[in-house]
């Protein structure tokens, strides 16, 4: 067993490994940022190393450095975690030459299964179910020839990557070159890799994910699976396994599947391999060679430490996870990140943590990479922790991820709590009625800060009655089979329905102060401006694109009229505030 393992990772997943770490008896190497200096992952460590200033490139995602920290450290081994270099075989490959221990799958592994495209020809070898794709695509007229053979919805997606990053749903052929160019951006700036692909957009599809593990003796497990179909632009929000509703034939399928996978490229170390469920089919989608930011939820129904498991994997250890477990009872984990939801338009709000108090109580668990006093920076990922909660059955695990939810207190940022409330409180969730596409389609989002909650039956049908501050701003929500949606037109006149018309009143007054003025929402680089000065606009057109904390934003016109000056270019880096132009109403004829 190693005595000593550097962690080239930073937040919540770095501090995750550095507490299974200590639990083996390990000691713990942090790596920082002259920026993280102060952060959780650098305190929790036993010890840690400086990489240098500037932007990640040049400190996280430097091969050369970390190697280098992690021999002058005498580390054994390096734990990846996920995200930065967790799938980067030049990385694994760097690390053996090193004569280190990489605590991953080998680099033939993560370029065989990390690349999409190469990972289709691999589930094709052996025979698991693929929707409708292609290999590697070089321009937007492809995307065109695919949606005019296999019709639209079509999901282009980076090859390289995961997470939602260079990921984009195109809908009509008029949105294909947009799209496409979108994703190839995204994708070269987070993985390097412009290279991207395409797949049929199933759209009534769960997204269910395998947990598989392997050895260096021959042994392959799948330990159970997840559900991750809440999904906001490819970006998961609630997590939970054991997978709902699925028959007993269906898991095993899947599992057998994933293990097939795993064995025909040698793989070691934890993988998840990722399908779309629909109608009692599954198609493969990619894996994942590396943990995944859900797998407590795995942890907790199968009462293993999957990070300890990798560990001893990668020192040679077999399997203690022997068999394919059945999962005991249900576990759901909400993802908090530091984003502003107001509108559903979950944007990154970086800034300092003044307050964060975990819920304490039975069957929960918080996973942070912050404590109060620190900061979430605007140079790297949202994340600041992952609340789960265990439970015997389903519904106990929903009210008790409730009641943590209503007991979690972070002050300083706003967060995805608030969106991760309505979620999981929304009836379609707690009766299976969603698919990857139901959150954006029928969960509003628009007031997500609740002041206090009555639920009532308004003419058969179950509302959250909203509650208004002193501004007149709702801070509840109205439902109807779908937030935000208006009471029935012959229901009573009670205080839901009145509350649902003053939610629309209250937006409507917001909307109505806006004097077109467009500023950047948060710190970021402009990528792309699609108007000019002196353009007409509708309200709700892109009129710039900001890249923020790895994601593209789009930054809409606030009002129909015309574009006046435009004040930032492209690749120009922007405070938060920033005035980037002003729409004015075009002067009546």
């Amino acid at each position: 067993m190693f005595t000593k393992i550097l962690i080239a990772n930073r937040g919540e997943i770095a501090v995750r490994v550095a507490r299974s770490c200590r639990a083996l008896g390990i000691e713990s190497v942090a790596v920082y940022s002259t920026a993280d200096a102060g952060s959780l992952h650098v305190r929790v460590a036993d010890t840690a190393v400086d990489l240098g200033d500037g932007p990640a490139s040049g400190n996280y995602l430097n091969i050369a450095k970390i190697i280098a920290a992690a021999v002058e450290s005498g580390a054994q081994a390096i734990h990846p975690g996920y995200g930065f270099l967790s799938e980067n075989p030049d990385f694994a490959e760097a690390v053996a030459a090193a004569g280190l221990t990489f605590i991953g799958p080998s680099a033939h592994a993560i370029t065989t299964m990390g690349g999409k495209v190469a990972a289709r020809d691999v589930a094709i070898r052996v025979h698991v179910p693929l929707a409708p794709g292609t290999g590697a695509i070089p321009n937007a007229a492809a995307v065109e020839a695919f949606g005019a053979e296999h019709g639209y919805p079509v999901l282009v997606k980076a090859s390289a990557g995961g997470g939602g990053r260079g990921m984009r749903r195109i809908n009509t052929e008029a949105e294909a070159r947009d799209a496409y160019d979108a994703a190839v951006r995204e994708a070269t700036a987070a993985f390097g890799n412009g290279e991207v692909y395409l797949e049929r957009y199933l759209t009534h599809a769960r997204h269910v994910e395998v947990q598989v593990f392997a050895d260096t003796h021959g042994n392959v497990v799948y330990v159970g699976d997840r559900d991750c179909s809440v999904q906001r632009r490819h970006q998961k929000l609630i997590e939970e396994s054991p997978a709902p509703g699925l028959s007993d034939a269906l898991r095993q399928a899947m599992g057998e599947s994933a293990v097939r996978l795993a064995r025909e490229v040698g793989y070691v170390g934890a993988g998840t391999v990722e399908f779309l469920v629909e109608d009692e089919k599954f198609y493969f989608l990619e894996m994942n060679t590396r943990i995944q930011v859900e797998h407590p939820v795995t942890e907790m129904v199968h009462g293993v430490d999957l990070i300890a498991e990798q560990i001893r994997v990668a020192a040679g250890e077999k399997l203690s996870i022997m068999g394919n477990l059945a999962p005991r009872g249900a576990a759901i984990e909400a993802r908090i990140n530091a984003e502003d939801v107001a509108e559903g338009l979950f944007l990154p709000a970086p800034g300092p943590v003044d307050v964060l108090k975990a819920p304490e109580g039975e069957g929960l668990r918080f996973d942070a990479g912050y404590e109060s006093g620190d900061t979430v920076l605007p140079l790297y990922d949202s994340l600041i922790g992952k609340l789960i909660a265990y439970g015997p059955d389903r519904g106990t695990a929903i009210q008790r991820l409730l009641d943590g939810l209503d007991r979690l207190q972070i002050e300083g940022v706003p967060t995805t709590a608030p969106a991760a409330r309505i979620i999981a409180s929304h009836p379609d969730f707690q009766e299976l009625r969603f698919s990857t596409l139901w959150l954006e389609e029928s969960v509003d989002f628009s007031e997500p800060e609740p002041v206090d909650r009555a639920n009532v039956e308004v003419g058969g049908r179950f509302y959250i009655i909203p509650t208004f501050n002193d501004y007149g701003t709702a801070g509840g929500y109205g439902s109807a089979g779908g937030y935000g949606a208006p009471a029935p037109a012959d229901a009573p006149a009670t205080d839901s329905s009145a509350a649902v018309g003053r939610t629309r009143q209250a937006r409507a007054r917001r909307e109505a102060v806006s004097d077109g003025t467009v500023k950047a929402p948060m710190q970021g680089t402009i990528v792309k401006i699609n108007v000019v000065p002196g353009q007409k606009v509708a309200k709700g057109d892109v009129m710039f694109v900001l890249e923020a904390m790895k994601m593209e934003n789009p930054i809409a016109a606030p009002m129909a009229g015309v574009v006046g000056d435009i004040t930032a270019g492209i690749g120009e880096s922007l405070a938060a505030g920033t005035l980037l132009t002003k729409v004015t109403e075009e002067a009546a004829a």
